[in-house]
């Protein structure tokens, strides 16, 4: 495989990949780290034997939950004083604004759909904490998304290194594709967002226009 997240993988081991999954599922830090293809390249690995799958799909869930439980008590004791926190090469305003905007659309689910999101996945749990979203409920979400996207990947890396022969061939066109999805979605958003706000201020403005 002549991919950088390969060798990464085989060098950090389980520890590793622990440690890259929790943080960027609740540490400021995380939005920085290379989830999605991480987990995905993973399950390839261990499907040639590099990697115990048995080991690494529970390993990356727990890691998972941990790290949003992490993201959520972050928020929670911080409150709206992280609003107020200066920008820093670790944290952006409009970072926290973007997980803002898509948690205020679909409000718990958030936290499922983020998973697959960069940047918004780290933020995500701890503006839920910030909002004191019931602990039940957050811990409900938390597991979905932690199954849809640490074990999700990570068995789909394994299931198709299993029955496709030689798949470090094309392990850089399907982390493009991967990487194009994940980019993909916050861009969708942004742009519906600025319909709906074009549209908004054009029926403002024909009401306006009507009155006068």
């Amino acid at each position: 495989m002549h991919v950088e997240i390969e060798p990464l993988i085989r060098s950090i081991g389980y520890f590793g990949i622990f440690f890259i999954v929790f943080a960027e599922s609740g540490l400021l830090i995380g939005f920085l780290l290379p989830g999605d293809s991480l987990l995905f390249t993973a399950g390839i690995l261990a499907s040639q034997g590099l990697l115990n799958i048995w080991i690494l799909a529970p390993l990356t869930f727990i890691a998972a939950i941990l790290g949003d439980n992490a993201g959520y008590a972050f928020g929670k004791r911080m409150g709206p004083r992280i609003f107020k926190k200066k920008d820093s090469i670790l944290f952006h305003h409009k970072h926290v604004e973007r997980a803002q905007k898509f948690y205020e659309k679909h409000g718990g689910k958030t936290l499922i759909f983020a998973r697959f999101t960069p940047i918004v996945r780290t933020f995500a749990p701890i503006l839920a904490g910030v909002g004191h979203m019931e602990y039940r409920k957050f811990f409900m979400y938390n597991v979905i998304g932690a199954v849809i996207w640490a074990i999700g990947l990570t068995v789909l890396g394994y299931t198709l290194g299993s029955i496709i022969p030689d798949i470090e061939i094309y392990l850089i066109p399907i982390l493009l594709v991967i990487v194009l999805i994940s980019v993909a979605s916050p861009v969708i958003h942004m742009i519906q967002d600025k319909r709906k706000s074009k549209s908004t201020s054009d029926s403002t403005a024909n009401i306006a226009k009507d009155e006068s």
